[in-house]
């Protein structure tokens, strides 16, 4: 009984003296961001970053890995040390890419762990300022007019602009002479300089260019009219009379597959208190964005509704015939 009393103080001595296991976060959190800096997804993504900041008791640093429609950043994280210091924030391009792109260096539903959603951004039809039209009903006779002679610019194959453009040709049966750009920020330059013509993006990128007077603003493309400021004169793109065109740009957050548990529950509810945040509500309500309030914040209906997104964008986008590589 002696000896064994002996082995146990031993053990708990042992014990106290091994160093404390460091709690989730003991080091600053990298979030990638798979596009340009400038972008709509970074804003979104800068603007998250400072939110979790404060729940997380860390610091996040914006590591932007763009490149081959969002496919570089989150190849990077789904390969990253499966600790919660890489963390991805994606858009819908992470479940468009399963169709536009042949190979993929991941599986999207296999090589992530699903952390919950952050945003709906709703996608705005612009064109350059000195575009002989003033509104949808122009634009649709200006199209008509100059087949084959229209420059369609998107920040890059895959990107969320990418995807909108390629519909919005499918729906008005216009082939357009698309201009893959490295980001959204140097297509917004080159349609603010009239280098190109029209332009589909996420209000996150153009509000400011349409509150200015800076570009034409022709159409939203969600289901339902925006309410703030400029953007609430716009019709939808259904409106216009491209019956059933409804597409949003969501976010959601992501680590790698076999992140711990224990990590990945921290992580959600400090995502929780982030979109509960009221300067994050402020900054996301200003560039036109809907903050998720649904069971998509949990991870599980994150996850399901991704998949359903898979499913609802892999045909279209087959059937077209459109591939990004």
């Amino acid at each position: 009984m002696r000896t064994s009393f002996k082995l146990a103080a031993s053990l708990l001595a042992t014990l106290a003296a091994l160093p404390a296991l460091a709690e989730y976060p003991d080091k600053p959190i990298t979030l990638v961001v798979p596009f340009t800096a400038g972008g709509p997804t970074d804003k979104v993504g800068r603007d998250l970053a400072e939110a979790l900041r404060k729940p997380l008791g860390a610091t996040i640093i914006i590591e932007n890995v763009g490149g081959v429609g969002g496919t570089l950043g989150a190849n990077k994280v789904a390969k990253a040390s499966p600790d919660g210091y890489t963390l991805l924030l994606h858009h819908i391009g992470i479940a468009s890419a399963t169709a536009l792109y042949r190979t993929l260096p991941y599986k999207t539903l296999e090589d992530f762990e699903y952390l919950g959603m952050v945003n709906e951004v709703p996608m705005t039809l612009i064109g350059r300022p000195d575009l002989p039209a003033n509104s949808y009903a122009d634009l649709a006779k200006w199209m008509a007019a100059n087949k084959g002679k229209i420059n369609l610019a998107n920040a890059g194959v895959g990107s969320a602009s990418h995807l909108c453009g390629l519909l919005f040709q499918q729906a008005v049966q216009i082939d357009m002479t698309t201009v893959p750009y490295k980001g959204t920020a140097p297509a917004m330059n080159d349609l603010l300089g009239s280098q190109v013509d029209i332009m589909c993006d996420q209000t996150t990128n153009t509000t400011g260019q349409i509150e200015s007077g800076k570009v034409k603003a022709f159409a939203v493309m969600s289901s339902k009219r925006l309410t703030s400021g400029a953007l609430a004169k716009l019709p939808t793109a259904d409106e216009s009379g491209l019956k059933g065109f409804n597409l949003t740009i969501w976010h959601g957050l992501y680590a790698p597959k076999g992140t711990p548990k224990a990590v990945l529950d921290k992580v959600n509810t400090a995502l929780r208190a982030a979109l509960k945040d009221a300067d994050f509500q402020k900054r996301q309500a200003a560039l036109g964005a809907v903050i998720v309030a649904d069971g998509r914040v949990a991870p599980a209906e994150h996850k399901k509704f991704v998949e359903a997104e898979i499913n609802k964008l892999g045909p279209v986008i087959k059937a077209a015939g459109i591939y990004a590589d």
